[in-house]
């Protein structure tokens, strides 16, 4: 199944140490959010360096993507996934983005009130700020919340709390999960659909059908909506809980900011969507149900400097396949569909439809050959 040409034993044992430690580059993001604000201190220009992380995350990171190429690494399935699956050393990993996350919120809440800064500045701070939310909290609270530790589950809908986004800890598990690659999903895009026609409806359905996906659970379990026992109602709470003290410390100003950093996380995720599923579709059976999920349902990339960054999550094809599969033994498939660059690239790509169309609708058209009835 799978064609990438494979390192030798040894070298793949050295190449997985390092990747170890390089996931520690998620980081990195906050690190240039820090040096963005000194650097406007020390050299002034405090309006153009507030846009540096976005600048960074969507300029730099695609040329080094494909200055670096595709990862090598491929676990293998018998001997080295069981084994990489036991170290504690990823999962901590993952739980430390929780206080970084908080950190980076707060740190931005002061710059943003004290950085001196235009509007202008004021918005790109808030783009950079959203942008290390849609990294850390949204990327790493979706690798948690598939795990089955109350602690992952926990830190997961916490990091979503810090976006306001507590729904799609619900939703993303109960309905696209089980719906992906079908008219039922909001989060799975059509052939032919613009970023902003799929945009409006993923917000308004993935907050509704969380809500009905609770009502669900709790009514088996034969208890109200509107009670202790939806957990949509704590982490909602949590989020305002953060606004709040947003609140306390900068006034109607910092509660403005905190809500404006989390639709630009929560958006972000929202494009993401759009990318990872582009116009795949799963075909119906004679039964009338919806074939598996598999491989095949979700576009993947290899690019490894923005998988490091992601902790893998642009091998989305294998993780629609194992969902509970952590993030260090996600496997890349070369039959599954393969985005031409890495989601950095993507995300700007998607925000220019005719530009995506003309990339990305021969690949859909190649991909389901002899198909294409399917595609209207």
């Amino acid at each position: 199944m799978n064609t990438i040409a494979a390192p030798r034993s040894s070298e793949l044992d050295i190449i997985i140490r390092i990747k170890k430690y390089a996931y520690l580059l998620v980081i990195l993001p906050s690190l240039v959010l820090f040096a963005s604000a000194w650097l406007g201190e020390q050299y002034g220009y405090r309006d153009v360096f507030a846009f540096t992380t976005v600048f960074f995350v969507f300029a730099l990171v695609p040329i080094f993507d494909h200055i670096i190429g595709q990862d090598p690494v491929n676990p293998d399935e018998e001997t080295q996934v069981p084994e990489l699956s036991k170290e504690v050393f990823y999962r901590i990993l993952t739980l430390l983005c929780l206080p970084m996350q908080i950190a980076t919120i707060l740190y931005g809440g002061h710059v943003f009130m004290n950085g001196d800064l235009s509007w202008a500045g004021q918005v790109g701070w808030v783009l950079s700020v959203g942008t290390i939310g849609a990294i850390v909290a949204i990327n790493v609270g979706h690798e948690l919340i598939h795990k089955d530790p109350i602690i992952e589950q926990w830190a997961g809908g916490l990091l979503f709390a810090c976006v306001t986004y507590g729904g799609f800890k619900v939703e993303h598990i109960r309905g696209h999960h089980v719906h992906v690659s079908t008219t039922e999903d909001a989060s799975s895009s059509r052939f032919g659909q613009s970023l902003y026609a799929f945009l409006p409806h993923a917000y308004l359905h993935n907050f509704l059908n969380a809500w009905k996906l609770e009502a669900k659970k709790l009514n088996r379990k034969g208890k109200k909506l509107l009670s202790f026992s939806n957990e949509l109602i704590w982490w909602y709470a949590i989020s305002f809980a953060f606004a709040a003290v947003c609140g306390v410390l900068w006034g109607w100003v910092g509660i403005v900011y905190f809500f404006a950093q989390s639709f630009i996380a929560f958006s972000l995720l929202e494009v993401i969507n759009y990318i990872e599923h582009y116009g795949l579709h799963r075909r119906k059976l004679e039964n009338g149900r919806y074939e598996r999920t598999n491989i095949e349902h979700s576009w993947n990339s290899n690019f490894l400097l923005t998988n490091l960054f992601l902790f893998q999550l642009q091998r989305h094809s294998d993780h629609h396949a194992n969902p509970k599969r952590r993030y260090q033994v996600l496997r890349h498939h070369e039959v599954s569909p393969q985005l031409p660059s890495g989601y950095a690239t993507m995300v700007v790509l998607a925000l220019f439809p005719p530009l995506w169309f003309k990339v990305m609708n021969p690949k859909v058209k190649a991909y389901y050959k002899d198909e294409e009835h399917q595609l209207e």
